[in-house]
């Protein structure tokens, strides 16, 4: 990270984090046989395979991940995923990002992937900052951060140089 950049959450504490919520997803899905893991590019889609890679270890559950494409300045833009939505008919899917700040990028991909009915929509973040514009939630939370609208939040989940930094 850049050198004006403060380290406010080690890479120990999103390990933690990630696990947590890897249990909190599986207790809500223990009687489904698949779950469908979305993931938001793109920190929100290394945020979610670390998700799964722990899933896999607690559990014998099908899980599928999708990619899902979104132009965050701009989400009303058509959105692409790496399936089609209709393979979520009918299923359990939980939509992941690394952060929620206004909820504009969340609130716009939980649309798309509603364009079929599923079983349950669920949502989950590693950082929630409640700067909320829209009526969505996270689900299942590492950290809440109380910052200022004009403070930038960045993940970086490389391996060994994993942390959250406040700019």
């Amino acid at each position: 990270m850049t050198k004006d950049a403060t380290l406010i959450v080690d890479g120990l504490t999103i390990n933690h984090s990630t696990r947590r919520i890897a249990y909190q997803i599986y207790e809500a899905n223990f009687n489904h046989k698949t779950l469908y893991v979305v993931g938001i590019s793109k920190s929100g889609v290394l945020f979610a395979k670390n998700i799964i890679s722990v899933l896999k270890e607690i559990t014998d559950l099908e899980i599928n991940f999708i990619q899902l494409e979104i132009n965050k300045k701009d989400p009303h833009l058509p959105i692409k995923t790496s399936e089609e939505v209709e393979v979520l008919k009918g299923q359990s899917v939980v939509l992941i990002d690394d952060v929620l700040n206004t909820g504009s990028t969340l609130i716009y991909a939980a649309k798309h992937l509603l364009e079929v009915p599923l079983k349950q929509l669920k949502t989950a973040v590693l950082v929630n900052r409640n700067h909320k514009n829209y009526p969505i939630k996270a689900d299942y939370k590492g950290i809440s951060l109380s910052t200022s609208i004009n403070e930038h939040i960045a993940v970086n989940l490389d391996k060994g140089s994993e942390g959250v930094f406040l700019k």
